[in-house]
């Protein structure tokens, strides 16, 4: 059967979906950066008014600011890719964070290369030998393939040290909430479901269920783009944005 993506919509309404999803996301960005615009650069001293732009240039010069003990660099490197302070308070939680942080990188980063080569095809007429028709263009690329599935695999351990942290310690347990539990699950779903939309797919082991790959991929589809892009500046997702500047403003160090 021919198609453009195993969830069976068109490209047009892929588009129309993702550009909405970009729009609240981007919407939703503004809004925080309006809020956190109405700081001030410290105690005391006068806020920015709820100013975005006032927001903007008072981030870039607290991030390039010669005082910080360490270059900007080396706190991009070592405070946010790598996560080392995570990493010397306790192990088990480093590999939490880090397997979470890069495999949802990862899979963004996959997902819009594709997109990006789908429109360079559709509009473009690039990609033409490459591509074999009637499938999804990303089968024609299996390299891609395998790497959206090793950190698939990576995100989803992640997740379940994630889950078995509040399961299993007591101290993270009792701490707890309603919203944290929310998050949690729904990026589990998230996963699980790529999993579960992949494993229909002729060839797979649950094939006999073939006929229900095209809805579980639906289903994956919509919620990703509601969990892992429009909700980020919605929910506690915000500190996958906001904790990194905080560690660029503060110069990060040990």
């Amino acid at each position: 059967m021919d198609m453009e993506y195993y969830s069976g919509l068109s490209f047009l309404i892929m588009i129309v979906a993702g550009f909405a999803t970009v729009i609240l996301f981007f919407g939703g960005l503004l809004f925080q950066m309006k809020k956190w615009g109405y700081g001030s650069e410290g105690y005391g001293k006068e806020g920015q008014g709820g100013s975005i732009g006032g927001f903007l240039k008072l981030l870039l010069s607290q991030i390039f600011d010669k005082k910080h003990e360490q270059g900007v660099l080396t706190t991009l490197v070592m405070d946010i890719l790598i996560q080392r302070r995570i990493l010397k308070r306790s192990v088990l939680r480093w590999v939490m964070h880090i397997t979470i942080f890069w495999g949802w990188i990862m899979l963004f980063v996959f997902s819009m290369l594709i997109f990006i080569v789908e429109l360079l095809h559709k509009y473009g007429g690039m990609f033409g030998d490459t591509i074999t028709h009637g499938r999804p263009i990303v089968e024609s690329f299996p390299v891609i393939v395998t790497l959206n599935e090793v950190f698939g695999y990576v995100l989803l351990i992640g997740v379940l040290i994630a889950i078995a942290r509040r399961l299993f310690i007591t101290e993270v347990r009792n701490g707890t909430t309603f919203y944290d539990v929310f998050l949690t699950g729904g990026l589990f779903i998230i996963v699980i479901t790529g999993f579960i939309s992949e494993w229909m797919r002729d060839g797979y082991f649950l094939e006999q269920y073939s006929a229900m790959a095209p809805p579980a991929a639906l289903f994956h589809v919509v919620i990703s783009l509601l969990f892992c892009v429009a909700m980020i500046p919605f929910t506690k997702y915000i500190h996958i944005i906001a904790t990194p500047l905080s560690i660029l403003v503060n110069g990060g160090g040990e």
